[in-house]
């Protein structure tokens, strides 16, 4: 991390600390680590972060926490990467955070040795992009200053109607499930925006775009599910499933559920302001993945 500041008027008398903290989102943990371990500036000489400046006062920051490029496995494409943050193509199967059971196996472990951030996560059976931060200010800023919008495409059962909308239903924990969600109006407000890219009518499945404007555990999925439009495989909230069956699909997805092998959800589209590169707009997409198209070109 290296910033180069010019002091503005708004912060005339304030602590370097301040600056810190409004104007770089940096929390008390890394303002510390700055202290501590790198460099703090005034106007070319070394300074306390209990300082006050002037306006037109220059400020530098510098931190380096070696945490390097990252080293990707094959199944895992990086489609962008710089000193702090990166985006990569996530492959189905793959948890995002190292848990019991897969504290060697994980995408964060996958990727580098250091200590990775996840700006964002994806279920384990979903695939597409993310955003993994090389340290804790670069997540901070991304979270607070890049205003990231996700899209998803989904193979889901039947026709929506209409073919393109908005489906906005509170969501909330089942009571008795630590897994399961439901669209109850007691719920945390959840706005999913949708559009039919392609609807196969011998087998009544749809390809279905998703933006997310809000971001809750589930959303996708409980929000299609609430709404009788399940994904294909999807082991929680599909026809076949114990937790939401659907007697009227059930011998639909007989058919496609085990074809699909997984719930059929892939997060192929990123589009942000880059505050690590003058708030300039950045956009990222990943084609669907081998065993989506498989099933697009059965139908």
């Amino acid at each position: 991390m290296k910033i180069k500041y010019f002091v503005q008027s708004e912060y005339n008398g304030c602590e370097i600390q301040q600056i810190m903290r409004r104007k770089f989102n940096m929390s008390t943990t890394w303002v510390k680590r700055v202290k501590l371990y790198g460099i703090v500036d005034l106007n070319g000489i070394h300074a306390r972060v209990k300082d006050r400046v002037t306006e037109g006062d220059e400020l530098y920051f510098e931190y380096e926490d070696n945490s390097g490029n990252l080293t990707p496995p094959d199944n895992v494409s990086v489609l962008y990467e710089n000193e702090s943050y990166a985006v990569v193509n996530k492959p189905a199967g793959m948890v995002t955070h190292p848990s019991h059971g897969h504290l060697e196996d994980s995408l964060l472990t996958n990727l580098s040795d250091n200590t990775l951030h996840p700006v964002m996560r994806l279920d384990r059976e979903t695939s597409g992009l993310l955003m993994v931060a090389k340290d804790g200010y670069a997540h901070n800023l991304l979270v607070t200053e890049a205003d990231i919008k996700k899209s998803y495409l989904a193979l889901c059962y039947g026709r929506f109607d209409p073919e393109d909308g908005t489906m906005s239903f509170p969501i909330a924990r089942r009571p008795d499930s630590v897994m399961i969600r439901d669209c109850v109006p007691d719920g945390k407000p959840s706005v999913t925006h949708y559009k039919t890219v392609k609807y196969f009518e011998k087998a009544d499945i749809s390809l279905v775009e998703f933006t997310l404007e809000t971001g809750r555990c589930h959303q996708i999925r409980t929000h299609c599910c609430h709404v009788g439009h399940p994904l294909l495989g999807d082991g929680l909230y599909g026809p076949l499933s114990d937790d939401n069956p659907n007697e009227e699909l059930k011998s639909q997805a007989e058919i496609y559920d085990s074809r699909m092998g997984r719930c059929a959800l892939h997060a192929y589209k990123l589009e942000y302001n880059d505050p690590f590169d003058e708030g300039r707009t950045k956009t990222f997409e990943a084609e669907l993945p081998p065993d989506m198209q498989k099933i697009t070109e059965l139908l």
